[in-house]
């Protein structure tokens, strides 16, 4: 059985060190020290790991939200160089690698401008952006030309969390001690209700109903959302608009598996959601690709809803072609 993993994160030393020379790192930390040389391969030590989890394709993004904390024209920039990275890795291992661009919209001309490069000429399969930009949810007006660029060129936008607004995180974290405030802020929990929350943000704003095409993946199994999506359609009802919530959540987005590998998600996500549009991740290399193999492997779910999530709804949605036989 085929197996295609979307969001699989990527690095360049070069955008390793600017983050670093604008932020308080603790570079010498040995799981960071670890991660950073994952990101930065695209060859062969990451295809190794692939190869030991019999993972046949990954989709190459960026490693989400530093970009946010540098200048404009410096992301814009880095932004270009991790992609033509991804490019050339996609370029020497076709069959292993696809790529979702990386854009700063910081600028949203410019974010949609490489876009199009990313689309049209490095034949990349969609854009993943990182939680909100400098403060401001992806909603507001001011990203209508990436939006509309998205809609234009019909590729999917991954939505991924990154690391909360200052604000944000001085309210919910800062009375508690520096380690414990970054784990509960990310992935521990607060990411995860952020990104649904931006999910809602966008459903609620009526860019669906301007933009019908647009598609939207979010990972982690649906960032809380399956699970509370009955409620939040309830309460939201009260808005003016031409379709539900659920309506417009059923009708744009897919969700990933990264970093979720218990079954209590899958089932409720199954239920909500349906296998037709749950992608099979890992979040390389935040996670553990043999756990997440072993998720896979071990999930009591119908062989052709297994081949659907783990192979068929990507290739369906990022327009992959099909293994060689």
């Amino acid at each position: 059985m085929r197996t295609i993993t979307l969001e699989e994160h990527v690095s360049t030393p070069a955008l390793l060190q600017a983050v670093d020379a604008r932020n308080q790192h603790d570079v010498a930390n040995e799981y960071i020290r670890r991660v950073r040389e994952k990101l930065v391969d695209l060859d062969a030590g990451r295809i190794a790991d692939m190869d030991a989890a019999r993972i046949d394709m990954q989709v190459l993004s960026l490693a989400g939200g530093d970009m946010d904390r540098l200048d404009a024209p410096t992301a814009t920039a880095l932004a270009r160089d991790v992609n033509d990275a991804m490019a050339a890795a996609v370029q020497k291992h076709p069959a292993r690698f696809a790529a979702f661009a990386a854009v700063n919209l910081q600028d949203p001309e410019s974010a949609a401008s490489e876009l199009e490069r990313c689309i049209g000429q490095l034949r990349f399969v969609g854009v993943m952006v990182n939680g909100t930009t400098r403060g401001a949810f992806l909603d507001h007006p001011r990203f209508t030309p990436f939006w509309e660029t998205v809609h234009a060129l019909d590729v999917p936008v991954y939505l991924h969390p990154a690391p909360p607004p200052p604000p944000v995180r001085a309210a919910y974290f800062g009375d508690l001690p520096q380690d414990l405030a970054f784990m509960l802020a990310t992935a521990g929990w607060g990411w995860h209700v952020e990104t649904g929350m931006h999910a809602l943000r966008l459903m609620a704003s009526g860019l669906f109903d301007r933009l019908p095409g647009l598609k939207i993946i979010i990972g982690h199994m649906g960032e809380n959302l399956p699970f509370s999506l009955a409620r939040a359609d309830t309460v939201l009802a009260r808005r003016q608009g031409s379709r539900s919530i659920a309506e417009i959540f059923h009708q744009h987005f897919h969700i990933t598996t990264s970093g979720y590998f218990t079954l209590p998600p899958l089932l409720c996500a199954l239920e909500v959601v349906g296998a037709d549009r749950i992608l099979f991740s890992i979040d390389y290399p935040y996670s553990s690709t043999e756990v997440g193999r072993h998720f896979l492997d071990s999930w009591p779910l119908n062989p052709a809803d297994t081949h659907k999530i783990a192979h068929g709804n990507a290739e369906r949605l990022l327009k992959l072609p099909p293994a060689a036989a």
